[in-house]
């Protein structure tokens, strides 16, 4: 969906925008592989959890990118939390790991993120995130700073929309919009558009019984196609 997701329920996004999480109550496992650019070097290995308490829920996510030479590892804690009938919220702590070989030096790193969930009426949601909202000054290493806001919409029982902005410290703001389209029971269709180095990106998604799988193709306009697959376990509900 053109990476559109801080408004949109689901597995993935809820580590995009922590407010998601509250109200869950499946416990929930996934598995995803990021293939950049057909570079097993640029590959991105990320596991996720999310156990339900009550009304509030606890994530953990994992993700690992790199090979020998270079490697970039993150781990972050994350809850959600209703704060009324249509709103919640939540926060994710993370922590970051940078390792180079030979006489470089390792790079260690802590920050937060937190989202707010709006649902507006019944078929508009809206959602607001940021990242690592710490000013430098009181950093040892720079790392970027960014707000992310969007708003979707449930056209119809099988079609939803969606789009959302995001400034990034030193950076364009970048647009993105999407869509997912239930074409028969169970099977779905996204697609999208990212002005972030002119990006079109396509996906399917398959539920098969307590499985989700969803594959992913995103264009870059030099550097070519990137894939994705993932596979979501519901565990327990």
């Amino acid at each position: 969906m053109g990476s559109v997701c801080v408004m949109k329920t689901g597995f993935w996004p809820s580590f995009s925008n922590q407010a998601l999480l509250a109200n869950n109550t499946s416990f929930l496992a996934g598995f995803n592989y990021e293939n950049r650019f057909n570079l097993r070097e640029l590959g991105t290995r990320t596991a996720g959890l999310i156990i339900p308490a009550g009304r509030t829920s606890l994530g953990l996510t994992y993700s690992h990118f790199g090979y020998s030479y270079f490697r970039r590892s993150m781990a972050g804690v994350a809850c959600g939390i209703p704060l009324g009938d249509n709103i919640s919220g939540g926060i994710q702590i993370d922590y970051f790991l940078e390792k180079t070989s030979g006489d470089y030096d390792n790079y260690q790193s802590v920050s937060f993120e937190a989202g707010i969930f709006f649902k507006t009426s019944e078929k508009i949601s809206i959602g607001l995130h940021v990242f690592n909202p710490v000013p430098n000054s009181l950093r040892k290493t720079n790392m970027p700073s960014s707000i992310r806001a969007g708003a979707g919409i449930e056209l119809s029982k099988v079609l939803f929309a969606g789009a959302e902005a995001e400034m990034s410290t030193g950076e364009k703001l970048i647009l993105r919009t999407g869509f997912e389209y239930e074409v028969l029971k169970k099977l779905l269709l996204r697609g999208g558009f990212s002005s972030e180095n002119t990006s079109f990106t396509f996906g399917l998604g398959y539920l098969l019984k307590s499985i989700k799988i969803d594959l992913s193709f995103a264009s870059h306009e030099r550097l070519g196609i990137t894939s994705s697959a993932s596979v979501i376990f519901k565990i327990k509900s």
